[in-house]
């Protein structure tokens, strides 16, 4: 018997905290710069502190007993050991070893030495340990034992005084009835009897009185023992300096978390592929893995063993099996705004994947601002004749004007339209021209996909909405905002246009730096005297079979979503 498999929900509490932990570790600067200033911190403490010594000696407390080797005999009588530590560190403790330790040459009074002093308990036991923090190894041995010998001192003297206040009590008890005995053995010619009864009582209470007065003059009461000696250490006290740096980097870490946790809370940009799923409304059709081998070339299709190739392939797939491409074979390749640069990758590998599974496609480059694939395609495209109702019009213009023919190696060739400078952008986009050639998709095994500029920074890309329906956004999971998402999802609602999914690219930050170089140094590397172009921003391969797709699920033609 099989059991059907769970899918995850979007509330699943384990996959939520995935998320959130990959989220956190985006931010690996500030998890960096907390574990620094955590080591900073714990080697400042290290080093800068200084050295302190601990000794430590250990009192066994006992009670005062007449036979401590009677059957029964039980040392713990009548001893609190909670109130004998608050003993330990009183004031008259502390005096009494001021005293003694005055007398060897340490001058210290009474309350500065009892600032070093730590008086604990061991669970279970009646003995009392006397730690004590000193500026030497010698200090700190005499001081814990000038502290411990004063506590039994005390304790002693405690006893003692008990035993005198008691045995003193006694006596006053005694003088009456011993005067009395006396005055009974003077009268006792005049009635023996009576006299001789009473005069024996009297001598029985004597005897009691005396017999405890002595039981209490023959009580032990040695206070406890100095189980331990202390000694002086040879190492100072406290957490050294490995101790310290790890326990800075492990705060620094909590700290680097912190911080991490409150710039998330704060970014605007799209945190999980869930949550971009969430704010475009759309699919996500693929997340495009590094690649170095794709330096300086736009296509990955024809090149064997590249990920990248596969991965363009598998959103190929995705698309010719999706309804609402299949219905009309029109796709509109975008970004969100800022580099079109990874769109036109995009848009020339889906063409050619399109090429490679037998397709008639036709790629359009409708960014007529700043053109550049006929010139990043290179020799790999051909000029060709217009088509017959161009050459019939003898219109000469964009997208009338000319096309070419780019070979991929092993996958065919499809048709590429490219880009031309204008006058007029909004005028050439809504063209008859333009109408003529999105029309071509509605021939049999024709697909045709158009390169928009970026749909928030230029409205070229909603100018052609209506044309071509399905729109496809190419975009970096790090740089693109919610809200920027959100909004391209009403504007290509309300312009009649429908968004198919999302394709992620790696980030480019290899591009913000040669932009940031001299103008010579990327004139060079864009083609010159020195060699040709050199791609600064390519992929790179990372070795990580997860940051593909790999070829995923589709719907079958006439199957709903």
């Amino acid at each position: 018997m099989t059991h059907p498999i769970r899918a995850l929900e979007d509330q699943d509490e384990p996959a939520l905290l995935r998320d959130q932990f990959r989220q956190l570790l985006r931010y690996r600067a500030l998890l960096a710069g907390g574990v620094v200033v955590g080591l900073l911190g714990g080697g400042f403490l290290a080093l800068s502190g200084e050295d302190t010594y601990t000794a430590a000696g250990e009192v066994q407390v006992r009670s005062a007993t007449a036979d401590p080797f009677a059957t029964g005999a039980s040392a713990d009588k009548g001893i609190n050991i909670g109130s004998e530590r608050q003993t330990a560190v009183s004031d008259t403790v502390g005096e009494l070893a001021a005293g003694t330790l005055l007398k060897k040459g340490d001058d210290v009074t009474a309350r500065k030495l009892l600032t070093g002093l730590q008086v604990t308990n061991p669970p279970n036991t009646l003995t009392l340990r006397f730690s004590y923090t000193g500026a030497t190894p010698e200090q700190a041995r005499s001081r814990a034992e000038a502290l411990a010998n004063a506590y039994l001192a005390h304790r002693k003297a405690r006893t003692e005084e008990s035993i005198d206040n008691m045995a003193a009590g006694y006596r006053a008890q005694l003088e009456p009835l011993e005067e009395k005995r006396d005055l009974l053995e003077e009268r006792a010619g005049a009635d023996a009897d009576d006299v001789s009864s009473a005069r024996a009582n009297i001598i029985v209470s004597i005897s009691e009185l005396s017999r405890k007065i002595s039981e209490l003059k023959a009580l032990d009461t040695t206070p406890g023992y100095l189980n331990k000696k202390p000694v002086a250490p040879t190492e100072p006290a406290g957490a050294g300096l490995p101790l310290l740096l790890g326990l800075g980097a492990v705060v620094g870490l909590a700290l680097g978390l912190l911080l991490s946790w409150v710039r998330l809370v704060f970014d605007p940009a799209v945190r999980s592929p869930r949550e971009l799923v969430r704010s475009l409304g759309a699919p996500l059709l693929g997340t495009l893995p590094r690649e170095r081998a794709a330096a300086g070339t736009l296509l990955a299709i024809g090149r064997s063993g590249s990920r990248l190739a596969e991965e363009y392939r598998a959103v190929a797939f995705r698309l010719a099996y999706d309804p609402s491409f299949a219905e009309r074979r029109r796709l509109l390749v975008t970004a969100p705004r800022g580099d079109n640069a990874a769109a036109a990758a995009a848009a020339v590998n889906l063409a050619a994947a399109f090429a490679e599974m037998g397709r008639d496609v036709l790629l359009v480059e409708a960014d007529l601002r700043t053109p550049s694939l006929a010139r990043d395609l290179g020799p790999a495209a051909h000029e060709v004749r217009p088509p017959r109702w161009a050459a019939d019009e003898g219109d000469r213009s964009w997208p009338a004007g000319g096309r070419s023919n780019v070979d991929v190696p092993g996958s065919g060739a499809f048709a590429l339209v490219a880009g031309a400078t204008a006058d007029n952008v909004p005028r050439a986009l809504t063209s008859a021209s333009v109408g003529r050639i999105v029309a071509e998709a509605d021939r049999p095994g024709a697909v045709v996909i158009v390169l928009a500029p970026p749909v928030l920074s230029y409205a070229d890309a909603v100018a052609l909405v209506d044309r071509v329906e399905g729109v496809m956004i190419v975009c970096d999971p790090r740089e693109v905002h919610r809200s920027d998402l959100e909004r391209i999802r009403e504007i290509i609602g309300a312009s009649g246009g429908q968004v198919l999914g999302a394709l992620l690219h790696p980030g480019r930050g290899r591009l913000r730096r040669a932009e940031r170089r001299p103008k010579s140094a990327r004139r060079r590397s864009d083609g010159g005297p020195q060699g040709p172009a050199v791609d600064e921003d390519a992929p790179e391969v990372t070795g990580d079979p997860a940051e593909t797709m790999g070829l995923r699920s589709f719907t079958l033609p006439g199957a709903r979503r």
